[in-house]
């Protein structure tokens, strides 16, 4: 049986994402194939070309009139990516978006919405959900080893970043809420279910107009509630802990493991601590592998695209509480 050819990918932008954990995955990963990458800089392109052996382009329209591209990575500034995955969509492409997909939630539906009616697959970088220290996390709880769950607290934030970094710049959609605070919002919403409301939330604003550093608490139906925080100005950590009627469940590490990382699990009740370690998982590898299957086999992807919208929709919620509009 012949081995189908692997699809063909464009990276439209230079991101240090792609740099540091996108591209080595992509190559490693057979059944995708490397083509080429564009910037609008021409020396950034050749940069990340030679690196990684792929033909640069300088200008992301110039990517897409290629005729040897099956999919497209997007890893661009919040600001920019709707603009540029409707553009590679419209060209027949598939799409592996950087988060986040939509800043709003009409935003990230407008986009699964055309993916869905040109059969494309589209997918939101949410790599560090493939790691299966997650799933181990819901068994316990599902299994009662700490209680009902009462309480989902979830934390991500970095030291402050330097003064130029586009995450700085309001133009390009930057800010915390949209960066680190992505995760600890997806967190709550993959224990607690998608329909969240919030309750109350505050986003401090730095010199330049972007929010630095927020809050939130939110409730699902069931009465049960998660408290976020995120920022750029923090001690370096990120982590969740699900507390329980009997005991509480602490992860650290919880996002951006390395793949060498063995992580573990503590289980804290009224008979101390136990700890469970597991073993090591490359997520970006896992990202690179779903993508790849995701086209090759046109993988239903209803629930995926749900939690993009759900989240986008979460985090203009969370913005519409602090008093803070989308840019």
């Amino acid at each position: 049986m012949n081995r189908p050819e692997p699809v063909r990918l464009g990276v439209l932008g230079c991101a240090d994402i792609a740099w540091r954990r996108t591209l080595p995955a992509v190559l490693a990963e057979p059944r995708l194939r490397l083509v080429a990458v564009a910037s609008r800089d021409g020396g950034r392109a050749r940069r990340f070309a030679d690196r990684f052996g792929a033909a640069p382009v300088t200008g992301y329209d110039r990517l897409l009139d290629r005729d040897d591209i099956d999919a497209v990575y997007v890893p661009l500034p919040a600001a920019l990516l709707p603009r540029w995955v409707d553009a590679a969509l419209a060209t027949g492409r598939h799409v592996l978006a950087e988060k986040p997909l939509g800043r709003t939630g009409a935003e990230a539906r407008e986009l699964v919405v055309r993916a869905t009616a040109g059969d494309l697959v589209l997918m939101e970088n949410a790599a560090f959900q493939l790691h299966p220290q997650h799933e181990e996390a819901r068994r316990l709880v599902a299994a009662g080893e700490i209680g009902p769950l009462r309480t989902v607290t979830s934390v991500f934030g970095i030291s402050p970043l330097p003064p130029e970094d586009i995450r700085y710049r309001p133009e390009l959609g930057g800010g915390a809420l949209l960066d680190v605070g992505f995760y600890p919002l997806r967190t709550a919403q993959m224990f607690l279910g998608p329909e969240l409301r919030v309750v109350g939330a505050h986003l401090h604003t730095g010199p330049s107009g972007v929010d630095i550093a927020g809050s939130a608490l939110l409730a699902a139906p069931d009465g049960v509630a998660a408290a976020v925080s995120f920022g750029f100005g923090h001690a370096y950590r990120n982590a969740y802990e699900l507390w329980g009627g009997d005991g509480r469940l602490v992860l650290e590490r919880a996002f951006t493991p390395p793949p060498e990382h063995r992580p573990e699990l503590s289980l804290h009740g009224p008979a101390g601590v136990r700890r469970r370690t597991l073993r090591p998982h490359h997520q970006f590898a896992a990202l690179a592998a779903d993508f790849a299957a995701a086209v090759t086999t046109r993988r239903d992807l209803r629930r995926h695209h749900d939690e993009v919208i759900g989240r986008a929709a979460l985090a203009e919620a969370v913005r519409r509480h602090a008093g803070v509009e989308v840019r």
